[in-house]
Order: C-alpha cells, then structure tokens, then sequence
C-alpha cells in the first residue's frame, strides 16, 4: 500500500529528499505522498526511506490503498521505464 502523512508532519523535508520516486510533494500545511508514484521503496530499499528519516514518525500506511508487493514492484518498473 503507499503511505501517507499525517498532522504530525513539521514539513522538515528529510523524506522529500530520500524518496527516490519522487512521491513526496510540499504541502500546506504538511508534505503529501503521491499514491501513483509511491512504492514503499520496493525494489530499491528494505524498508520506505521515508519512514527511516522522518523525525516525527509522522509516515504510515494508507490503510485507503491497499497493494501487494507484485503491485508496487510493477508500478517502480513504470517508474524507471518514464524516466
């Protein structure tokens, strides 16, 4: 499923700057996760970058969109093939 931030966010930009799709946008108040572009980092880390450098834990999951690993590992091959 992709993540999603919640109203803890400071906006301090430390996910901006590891998500390696791209996913992450600055909001207003807080930053927004792009569920097309959301991963989780499968296919390119262990774990959602995101979530390892956020300070406030402020990254979960969106229980609103839900997919499979096979799902996210499509949806990164797309990714590349864009870019």
């Amino acid at each position: 499923m992709a993540l999603i931030i919640n109203d803890e966010c400071i906006a301090c930009d430390a996910c901006r700057e590891e998500c390696p799709t791209l996913a992450i946008e600055e909001g207003d108040p807080i930053y927004y996760i792009d569920p097309d572009r959301c991963t989780e980092c499968v296919g390119i880390y262990d774990e959602p970058a995101c979530i390892s450098v956020c300070p406030v834990d402020c990254i979960v999951p969106d229980k609103d969109n839900v997919e499979t690993v096979a799902e996210l590992q499509f949806k990164y091959k797309n990714l590349e093939i864009e870019e």
